[in-house]
């Protein structure tokens, strides 16, 4: 790690561990910030956004709708980042186990497990602060049976890591982070923050929460995707929002290189201003793009409805394929508890409304997709 690129001593500070390799140890949080014009701008419309998305939210015939696909979404984009190559459409035929055969089953695994952690982390929020013991629990669900499990699920780490190109060392890494002793410390200080709940807007808090955590990264793997959920719970725990609708790893995929540039900005530079725009930026953005999701399903299903009002098996489907788009007949035979060829009927009844199209040309166990409800979900955030 070059140290000469770390210059902000307001940010944080670089020691010389007894290895002989440089590490960097972040200041305790919050940092100094002027509130200027562009950064209260972008915090006003943030937080505008967020407010009508957690209104959609709360109005929503049934918020299970949409949780589920963007909870998925969010699963498969978080998992981008960190190099697991799987779709949306992947994961939710894995579901039905109708998943490709070449796809690798360790990364259908590993967004799997991320699922899982949302959702415990969601149930854990009833009962359980956002702490150190949240993000050990968090962290044990998403690396339980996957890539990376040797490296001690659920446990702070009790070594040296880094971050950099494939075959750097700790002498030639982007960045190393905090050495064990200092770790423990920052870690320490960053869950004081995490308590406080009167020094700063909720935004500006879950954006240093999110960098700090990143910077500290405890954990030998999964530091990434542990701090993108956090951000979903942190506005969660603090009732930001009304329902789990806002995922932040769509805009950071789709703007990967100035994310990392900005985190890394924080730690060389001390330059939260850029940081703090990027993520408001993002919330705005993934906000406005989520509530226009929702009244795009909710529009797909009234459309729907209106179309088989009159069959009431089909009009029971359609609920269903709003929060899991594919689907085969064994399935839907399950979800309404008929027999088999009523619930053939009631897929056949949506084929020839539109909502459903067969996908491939199989002979058996034929599979389902409710195109509409797909591409709504899978949409760029330009499109929005």
């Amino acid at each position: 790690m070059d140290a000469n690129r770390f210059r902000s001593v307001a940010a944080g500070r670089i020691v010389r561990t007894p290895a002989g390799y440089d590490a960097y140890v972040p200041a305790p949080l919050p940092p100094d910030i002027a509130y200027g014009k562009d950064l209260v701008l972008a915090l006003s419309r943030a937080d505008a956004a967020l407010s009508e998305l957690s209104i959609a939210g709360e109005h929503l015939p049934n918020p299970h709708l949409l949780i589920a696909p963007y909870l998925r979404q969010e699963a498969v984009l978080s998992s981008r980042i960190e190099g697991t190559r799987t779709t949306l459409s992947e994961l939710l035929m894995d579901e039905l186990a109708a998943a490709p055969a070449e796809r690798d089953p360790n990364d259908l695994r590993e967004v799997r497990n991320y699922v899982a952690a949302m959702e415990y982390g969601l149930s854990r929020l009833s009962d359980l602060p956002l702490s150190l013991r949240f993000v050990r629990e968090l962290h044990e669900r998403l690396m339980q049976g996957v890539r990376g499990a040797h490296m001690t699920p659920g446990e702070f780490r009790r070594s040296q890591n880094w971050i950099g190109p494939p075959g750097s060392t700790l002498a030639t890494a982007t960045y190393v982070p905090p050495p064990v002793d200092e770790m423990n410390k920052a870690l320490g200080d960053w869950e004081l923050f995490l308590y406080d709940r009167a020094s700063l807007p909720d935004l500006v808090q879950c954006a240093l929460m999110h960098e700090q955590f990143e910077a500290i990264h405890p954990f030998l793997d999964g530091n990434g995707r542990v701090g993108r959920l956090l951000i979903t719970l942190f506005l969660t725990e603090r009732s930001r929002l009304t329902q789990p609708l806002l995922y932040l790893s769509a805009y950071f995929e789709a703007h990967r290189s100035d994310y990392y540039d900005a985190l890394l900005r924080v730690r060389t530079d001390g330059d939260w201003q850029s940081w703090l725009l990027f993520f408001l930026v993002g919330v705005q953005e993934t906000a406005v793009r989520a509530a226009g999701q929702a009244r795009e399903i909710i529009r797909i299903r009234e459309q729907y409805r209106q179309r088989v009002w009159d069959q009431t098996k089909a009009l029971a489907l359609i609920d269903e394929l709003l929060s899991a788009p594919y689907i085969t007949v064994a399935q839907a035979q399950r979800l309404l508890k008929v027999s088999n060829p009523t619930a053939r009927t009631a897929v056949r009844t949506l084929v020839k409304a539109g909502l459903l199209e067969e996908v491939g040309e199989r002979t058996w166990r034929r599979l389902y997709v409710a195109r509409p409800v797909l591409e709504a979900l899978t949409a760029p955030i330009d499109d929005r």
